[in-house]
């Protein structure tokens, strides 16, 4: 048996994943929506991207290479599916989201396989951005898959909890929304929800959605 000195290895494990963070960013970089973070203007699916990937890190330290990666990639290159690709009203909408999911996971696997990652950490990565063993009581909930749901609603709450309050005008109706956001998230999420800072009026807001949440 003769050796393949040309063959070239696999990258290690840490390589790989910063290959692949770096072309999910590269990707996001493109959009052309822009969110404000810290006083700076930024794309706002990189920054989203950014931010899930924080708080997953955040809340489970020993967080698989794969929940990693499905934090980065989870709204990759969003915008190029805009809403009105999808006819008006809620059945538009429901049809857009579902689109959505499947178009996030298969950007994810095309950019993985770009560097060079196996079908096996592709397939639990689509799930986890798919939300596959997702349940109605966090408790349920595959654990990974509850991590990343929790990272995506705190970002949801530091990023367009205060600008949907003002827009909506309407606090009862924004504590049900915000309830719904807390029923998802698990004892750790919803720790962490009630540690970030708010102004006033959503700190107020939290307070009765959390009550809605116990009742």
């Amino acid at each position: 048996m003769t050796d393949d000195t040309s063959a070239t290895p696999d990258p290690p494990s840490s390589e790989r994943l910063d290959l692949a963070i770096a072309a999910i960013d590269a990707a996001n970089a493109d959009d052309p929506n822009r969110i404000e973070v810290d006083g700076v203007d930024r794309p706002k699916e990189l920054t989203h991207a950014r931010m899930v990937d924080g708080w997953v890190r955040r809340l489970d330290s020993d967080a698989s290479e794969a929940l990693l990666l499905a934090a980065r990639a989870h709204h990759v290159r969003r915008w190029t599916v805009p809403r009105d690709s999808f006819p008006s009203g809620r059945g538009g909408y429901l049809r857009w989201r579902a689109h959505l999911r499947g178009f996030h996971a298969d950007e994810a696997e095309r950019l993985l396989r770009g560097v060079g990652y196996d079908d096996a950490t592709i397939g639990r990565v689509r799930q986890i951005v798919l939300k596959q063993g997702l349940t109605r009581d966090p408790e349920t909930t595959d654990p990974e898959v509850q991590t990343f749901e929790d990272g995506l609603s705190l970002v949801f709450l530091e990023t367009q909890f205060a600008e949907l309050s003002a827009r909506l005008d309407d606090d009862e109706k924004m504590a049900r929304i915000i309830a719904r956001t807390l029923r998802k998230m698990s004892a750790r999420g919803r720790e962490a929800a009630r540690d970030l800072a708010y102004d006033e009026r959503s700190g107020a807001i939290l307070e009765q959605a959390a009550t809605l949440t116990s009742t």
